[in-house]
């Protein structure tokens, strides 16, 4: 939002001299305080109009399957100068804040929970305690997450620590970009973009070139609990991977900027020439590749017998997330393209993953025994442990997870404990770089029941979706919205993915 930031200012200008003129038209004194004031509200209505386009154009720009472009706006007070303009930015953000409290009308004019776009809100020293300048901000945003899941959290203090002072968002719900280092190498505006500037990173325009993701449980499983055996074939799997990666690669070498001229020449990515390459973007950190994984809690109680929640568990979790990282380093250095360690979000690969090990290795308890994998670090969905401990335990795995990760802790209906988000929205702050709340949000449209529509077993052992007022089993007369791996999923989730929701237990 902060491009947009500056505009506030243009239209606030234009409004005084439109006010100005009218005022003089119609005969009346021209006071500035007056002039002032009034354009204000304009500016105000301005914003409100403005932000409701977005909302309502992103809602409505679907996929022929119906889905909603994976859209995600971010919300950084600091991203511009002290003073007008950011005081402009949080006028911005706080009507997007609370248009997603209002929500959007579903078939039956009821407002409901929208997938998009992915708020992000970011923490930092002017809004995080009471007594700073934008707290008021940060209340909204509690208010916001506990009635339509989002804003997510970016912690600025963390990522500080983590980025080397920069703070920017990820693409979509978890992809983050490497540290800009093409700059600090002094290679210019490779992208010609008309708003470079060599003193300051860049993240705006930079892209990720695609992820192949490694099943730590299939690793662990093929190497039936031998530890010698366990990473002998993950050095195997890896170069798989990176064999794998590097197609992806080889298939964008020598692609002309003329096959999709919005990114690579109207300024979406880059403004190279028609006809030209995009190779120059492929290397030197200007974009990235991804080596992901899922299934870490597995692995690990497969190897040692505990969750990654014991001393013994997370040293051998941390041991895995780490020899990730010293494989990308080596292909990094090898090839001068930035791999880095991602944590899937295996939306539905959850399922297929699951499947193929149960083929492969049978029902093994703890292990291949559900119709799901864990995604990439975390704790596992029905794992005892409450929200503080967990983002605790996960920013330390986090760390290691730099190409993407996010966490989350599951909550009940917090409407009526603001001040228990905000505690936890202070804790994400001096913990984690990223992290979101879950709560529920769904709507039946036969009866009307506001409230969490529940998961059950049907006659054939296959679980469906149950408004718990009506007995309502219509997904079609139903609106269900829930975090499934970083974006809020309104489409309803194959049989695995459904299970792990169903499994899930509250940290709150």
């Amino acid at each position: 939002l902060s491009h947009l930031a500056p505009f506030v200012e243009i239209s606030r200008q234009k409004h005084r001299r439109n006010v100005a003129e009218e005022l003089a038209i119609a005969g009346i004194e021209v006071d500035n305080d007056k002039v002032n004031a009034l354009a204000e509200l304009r500016v105000r209505k301005e914003i409100t109009t403005g932000v409701q386009t977005i909302q309502y154009q992103i809602i409505t720009l679907m996929t022929t399957n119906g889905q909603a472009p994976f859209v995600t706006v971010f919300m950084y007070l600091d991203e511009v100068e002290a003073g007008q303009t950011r005081d402009d930015l949080a006028l911005i953000i706080e009507e997007m804040l609370k248009q997603r409290m209002t929500g959007v009308k579903n078939e039956k004019g009821i407002y409901i929970t929208p997938a998009f776009p992915k708020l992000i809100y970011a923490l930092d020293e002017d809004n995080v305690y009471e007594d700073s300048k934008y707290y008021y901000l940060t209340k909204l945003a509690a208010e916001c997450t506990a009635k339509r899941m989002v804003p997510d959290y970016i912690s600025a203090k963390v990522m500080k620590n983590l980025k080397n002072g920069d703070v920017y968002p990820c693409m979509g719900c978890r992809s983050f970009l490497t540290v800009d280092r093409f700059t600090d190498k002094d290679l210019g505006n490779i992208a010609e973009a008309e708003n470079y500037d060599r003193n300051h990173h860049k993240y705006y325009g930079r892209f990720n070139q695609g992820v192949v993701t490694i099943n730590l449980v299939d690793v662990a499983c093929s190497s039936k609990g031998n530890e010698e055996e366990f990473w002998k074939i993950f050095d195997e799997r890896l170069d798989l991977c990176y064999r794998a990666l590097m197609i992806r690669h080889k298939r964008l070498l020598g692609t002309p900027s003329d096959v999709a001229p919005i990114l690579w020449q109207y300024g979406a990515i880059a403004r190279l020439k028609k006809g030209e390459v995009i190779d120059k973007l492929l290397f030197n950190g200007y974009s990235t590749i991804s080596l992901g994984y899922g299934g870490l809690y597995e692995c690990v109680h497969y190897m040692t017998g505990t969750s990654h929640t014991t001393e013994k568990g997370k040293e051998f979790g941390m041991r895995v997330m780490q020899h990730l990282n010293d494989a990308c380093n080596k292909w990094k250095s090898e090839t001068n393209i930035d791999f880095s360690v991602y944590g899937t979000p295996m939306e539905s690969t959850t399922y297929k993953f699951a499947k193929c090990l149960q083929e492969r290795f049978g029902i093994i308890k703890g292990v291949t025994d559900r119709a799901y994998i864990t995604n990439s670090y975390h704790v596992h969905v029905a794992e005892d442990i409450n929200a503080f401990d967990k983002l605790t335990l996960e920013s330390d795995f986090q760390q290691l997870s730099p190409g993407g990760a996010i966490s989350y802790v599951e909550v009940p209906n917090m409407q009526n404990n603001i001040p228990a988000v905000l505690a936890l929205m202070k804790h994400i702050y001096n913990t984690i770089t990223y992290a979101e709340l879950n709560t529920k949000s769904d709507y039946c449209q036969v009866c009307g029941y506001d409230g969490e529509i529940s998961i059950v077993e049907d006659e054939h052992h296959k679980l469906i979706w149950k408004c718990p007022c009506c007995g309502n089993t219509d997904q079609t007369k139903m609106n269900v919205a829930r975090r499934t791996c970083g974006y809020i999923g309104t489409q309803f989730w194959n049989q695995g993915r459904t299970q792990e929701i169903k499994e899930r237990v509250l940290h709150l």
